[in-house]
């Protein structure tokens, strides 16, 4: 699954490798500046693309607008870090998102664990010629009707794993469903099809993927320390 992302580029270069603007909405301090590990079981915010013209700031855990209460909220967003492109037209969390809601979630590079018998072997994994890449996502927005605050959350898109991610995670054999840049833009047209949308959500090229072994500490420094990149 994809849990554990990179986001080491600032908001200005991500509104110049989108097209975007990042100067006229109020982003999330934890988003401006370099986020070397962005791990999902903190909730954190995270910069998202959609077909607006500026950058927004979603949090990672995707909250249906159908769900009535806090309690059920905080339960739901556990299990909807990720969503399996094989069941996501099914999901009742995720088939209204993904018909109507698609985004796409920046990334410089994500981590995946590979399992020797009782070893856990953490890699960075990113492309070989984008600093910048993107993961294809969906998002909700849900009122919170007992402080009528909206909260406007996604989840990342996995498939089947190519190769190079087969090898590294040898357990479940998932990785984000990751697009090409001329799939971007049509990513996020809102009138594509079920046929035209599984059609972008396959393993990515892994000749155009790398991958290296990291430090099993990395989860434990701040996002910001640029050693979390550093090689084992």
């Amino acid at each position: 699954m994809c849990f554990h992302n990179s986001m080491s580029a600032k908001a200005v270069k991500l509104a110049a490798r989108y097209g975007r603007k990042s100067d006229t909405i109020e982003i999330a301090q934890d988003i401006i500046n370099e986020q070397y590990h962005v791990n999902a079981f903190n909730f954190p915010k995270c910069p998202v693309i959609t077909s607006s013209d500026q950058i927004q700031a979603f949090n990672w855990g995707l909250i249906p607008f159908w769900v009535k209460t806090e309690e059920n909220a905080e339960e739901i967003k556990r299990m909807t870090l990720n969503a399996r492109a094989d069941t996501i037209f099914e999901k009742p969390s995720f088939r209204e998102p993904i018909m109507k809601k698609r985004c796409i979630v920046p990334s410089t590079g994500y981590f995946e664990w590979r399992h020797e018998g009782s070893r856990k072997i953490p890699y960075y994994i990113y492309l070989k010629d984008e600093e910048i890449f993107s993961m294809a996502g969906v998002y909700d927005t849900w009122l919170d009707k007992s402080t009528g605050v909206e909260h406007t959350t996604f989840s990342i898109i996995t498939t089947d794993t190519n190769p190079l991610t087969n090898y590294i995670h040898n357990t479940k054999h998932r990785m984000p469903a990751i697009l090409s840049k001329e799939d971007e833009e049509k990513w996020l047209e809102p009138d594509l099809s079920k046929s035209e949308i599984t059609s972008l959500l396959k393993p990515y090229n892994a000749g155009l993927m790398d991958a290296y072994v990291i430090r099993n500490d990395f989860v434990k420094k701040v996002p910001t320390d640029e050693t979390i990149l550093e090689r084992a």
